[in-house]
């Protein structure tokens, strides 16, 4: 992949990424204040999804054989169905800055999984230190045992929906990964295809796991329905389409970067709209995080 002549289209993509999507957990934190979550990915998807293919089939002209439709389709499920759809539910029982800084160790699972099924590169010492000190900073942040603060009754959230996050990191990571060696449509088409295809299955998801969705759809306030928008147009329409170039044209490494922006703008919206804050231990778990992703991503330009 030669990005030195894609850098301006490089440059722009992460700018895109790195804010756009450190924004959307505040929008979707905002939504499932009302809408269950799983109910919110299909409410939010197949919105962007039909424009998306919409626009892809009108500029890209391009009729997908049956097997870049199945291909994207199961890169819709891991991405959407499954990766997005377990930020959605975190980010209805726990403050939206916790979530971005567990997602902020997203590189792990990229480098792990490349290793494991994809290049078979080892990664450098320098990647396995970040790989270390990353999860060393989750713990200290959730400290689950309450190790390190054994009398801290603080916490207000439950702990569970790291296991969620957990399979849905792996799912995101192995489907960013797979997503370059797949014979898929061009990049509008297929971004369109895969939206959908996370909406069948947060349609399962939501009608095995919720009630209540159409009520709930109902109980929707002018707020709801702008921050419905804002993750439609700028976190799926925008944000998803830069990023599924990104995982298509640059380097594993410099397309996990935005990983450790996202906590950042996330962070500051929630304590700006919604009053969160981040306790001392908290504040420097996430410093010890940040500073394993910045090691894991080192080595390269």
């Amino acid at each position: 992949m030669n990005t030195s002549s894609n850098k301006p289209k490089l440059i722009l993509a992460l700018g895109l990424v790195y804010v756009l999507w450190g924004s959307t957990y505040l929008g979707v934190k905002i939504v499932t204040e009302v809408l269950p979550p799983f109910f919110l990915s299909v409410v939010r998807f197949i919105f962007a999804g039909s424009i998306m293919l919409a626009i892809g089939f009108a500029v890209e002209k391009e009729n997908p054989t049956r097997k870049q439709w199945k291909n994207a389709g199961l890169i819709g499920i891991l991405l959407i169905g499954m990766g997005n759809s377990s930020v959605a539910l975190s980010l209805a029982h726990m403050p939206s800055g916790l979530v971005a800084l567990f997602i902020a160790a997203l590189p792990a699972w990229f480098i792990g999984l490349d290793w494991l099924f994809f290049s078979k590169e080892r990664p450098k010492a320098l990647t396995l230190w970040g790989l270390v000190l990353g999860f060393v900073g989750l713990f200290f942040i959730f400290d689950p045992f309450y190790i390190i603060h054994p009398y801290n009754a603080a916490r207000t959230y439950p702990l569970w929906p790291i296991l969620v996050l957990t399979a849905g990191s792996i799912a995101w990571a192995f489907g960013s990964l797979l997503s370059p060696r797949l014979d898929t449509p061009k990049q509008l088409t297929s971004s369109g295809i895969q939206m959908l295809s996370g909406v069948i299955c947060s349609i399962i998801l939501s009608a095995c796991l919720e009630s209540n969705q159409w009520e709930a759809l109902n109980a929707m306030t002018t707020r709801t329905w702008l921050a419905v928008g804002y993750l439609v147009i700028f976190g799926s329409l925008v944000g998803y389409t830069a990023f599924s170039w990104l995982v298509n044209n640059a380097p594993t490494q410099v397309s996990a970067t935005y990983a450790y922006v996202n906590p950042v703008v996330a962070l500051i919206l929630g304590w700006i709209f919604l009053g969160e804050t981040l306790s001392t231990h908290a504040f420097i778990g996430s410093v010890i995080v940040i500073a394993g992703v910045v090691l894991m991503t080192l080595k390269k330009k």
